[in-house]
């Protein structure tokens, strides 16, 4: 997957975290998600790196985010969340990277 492609994903998958805000309930839930997927993220990509490295990494990511978030015991439907919580993270993520720009 591109980077280019592979960021708009990310791009969507935080809109739809965001759309969410409304119910708050959801909205913490969603976001709970995202912070699991960005310690995972931290722990697989680490402090330096590039947007292709991000983007390489994200090819495994829903398998990898769907077990650490699983890990977490969460609420009933949590499962169709987590491509937009992973994607989201990513988004997120992929401000640090050495090549940024929005």
């Amino acid at each position: 997957m591109s980077v280019d492609l592979a960021r708009q994903h990310w791009e969507e998958g935080n809109r739809r975290i965001q759309r969410e805000s409304a119910d708050r309930t959801l909205h913490a839930r969603l976001l709970g998600q995202v912070e699991i997927v960005l310690e995972e993220l931290r722990r697989r990509v680490g402090g330096s790196y590039t947007l292709s490295e991000l983007a390489r990494e994200y090819r495994e990511a829903e398998r990898w985010a769907h077990h650490a978030i699983s890990e977490t015991a969460p609420p009933p439907g949590w499962a169709r969340w987590v491509s937009a919580a992973t994607d989201a993270a990513f988004h997120r993520y992929a401000r640090g990277a050495q090549d940024y720009r929005p």
